[in-house]
């Protein structure tokens, strides 16, 4: 294996609290217009296009599989030219995207604008950012992307009564001009002038051997860096389509098991909060856990949800459990997404390890809905929701093998 490196800032380069804060609001912000929205707008988009929701969901669809796919090529940028140019021109980007998806007239235009969001989202997004602050703190950037997931949670919390209060005024066109207009007022500055940029010099990773022992600096090499690798990813994977399928069919599940509509809503809303809580209990407490029995543990919480679920699905309190537990799972899922691999494989290429890693689960959180609403359809709701059981179970028995092998 080659050297790798990354341009690094000292510590107090990314100013520390402030670079913090600043990622925070352009995560906000940035996962708000370029994700949480479309939930809102899709409808309108159909009825505005006039054409069947299949193609308002193909195209996102289709934008999410071209955004899997450029992911490890936006890691390698980021690593090379740092995340204060690539996070302000992908910035600028994604406002044109918007501007483009605003102004899409037919299939060609709106499929072309889909993957034009889609594929800048890799160079703005939670990777990214997980990148600007291990550029800023090293080894030691665990608690930075803690307290700046906290902060991420609350995207879909403020972004969707916000489109929703738009809409109000607004149709879905005026809204992503408004969006795109936060992107080139809010998020380009802050990215430029608070991120850190490249060094002149960078630390080297030392040459991969066919030893399966850490190298060093404790950061795994050869061997046992690919094992790593494939465990991590294919975690990753099947997480990402139970959170993508259950994104989109969470409240028809909960009213398919015979639960009230009102106590579906209520329900699902109880997830927004459980994220948070598991973040803010990781980032207080978490911080003296290895990364790897952090990832595994709170994985394990999925599975467990769902047998509640199917177990007792008319019943509100273990519908309820289930929410919390889903909640929690997830929301320390994006942390451990950036602390497990800075932990295993080290700062050195940090961008272009998480686009690699990143790839796989985007292209099968992009097929996820589709498949999980035919599967729904043709086998019935407790064989899908086993299904994520199985799924979920599955990828927290692939990171405790890591954590075991590592041992």
């Amino acid at each position: 294996m080659s050297s790798l490196t990354l341009p690094l800032s000292a510590p107090s380069g990314g100013r520390g609290h402030a670079l913090i804060v600043a990622l925070g609001v352009t995560q906000v912000v940035g996962y708000g217009c370029l994700y949480y929205a479309f939930a809102v707008l899709a409808p309108g988009i159909t009825a505005s296009l006039g054409w069947a929701p299949e193609w308002t969901y193909g195209g996102f669809a289709i934008g999410l599989l071209f955004g899997g796919l450029v992911a490890p090529a936006a890691g390698r940028l980021i690593d090379q030219y740092g995340t204060r140019l690539v996070m302000t021109i992908g910035s600028a980007l994604a406002g044109l995207s918007l501007l483009a998806l605003a102004e899409a007239r037919g299939p060609a235009s709106y499929i072309g604008a889909m993957i034009a969001l889609e594929a800048v989202s890799a160079l703005v997004l939670y990777d990214a950012a997980f990148t600007a602050l291990t550029q800023a703190h090293g080894p030691g950037a665990r608690r930075a992307i803690s307290q700046l997931t906290l902060i991420g949670g609350f995207a879909s919390t403020l972004f969707w009564p916000l489109t929703t209060a738009l809409l109000n005024n607004f149709d879905w066109r005026d809204i992503y001009r408004i969006y795109a207009v936060l992107q080139f007022t809010l998020c380009v500055p802050l990215h430029w002038l608070l991120l850190p940029g490249p060094s002149r010099s960078a630390p080297k990773v030392a040459q991969a051997t066919d030893s399966s022992a850490p190298s060093a600096e404790g950061y795994l090499e050869g061997e046992a860096r690919r094992n790593a690798f494939v465990l991590l990813a294919l975690a990753f994977s099947l997480q990402g389509f139970v959170v993508s399928a259950m994104s989109v069919h969470m409240l028809t599940m909960l009213q398919g098991l015979g639960l009230s509509a009102a106590v579906a809503v209520g329900i699902g809303a109880m997830v927004g909060p459980s994220q948070v809580a598991g973040r803010l209990a990781e980032m207080l407490f978490g911080t003296s856990l290895d990364p790897v029995t952090t990832a595994w543990t709170s994985a394990a919480l999925m599975p467990i949800g769902f047998a509640l679920l199917m177990i007792g699905g008319t019943t509100a309190t273990l519908a309820g459990l289930f929410a919390i537990a889903y909640g929690i799972s997830m929301g320390l899922s994006s942390i451990v997404r950036g602390t497990v691999p800075l932990k295993l494989f080290g700062p050195a290429g940090y961008g272009a390890m998480l686009g690699k890693l990143s790839a796989p689960g985007l292209i099968v959180k992009a097929a996820a809905p589709l498949l999980f609403a035919i599967l729904i359809e043709r086998a019935g709701l407790m064989p899908s929701t086993l299904l994520l059981v199985v799924l979920s179970g599955m990828s927290a028995f692939a990171l405790f093998l890591l954590a075991r092998k590592l041992r």
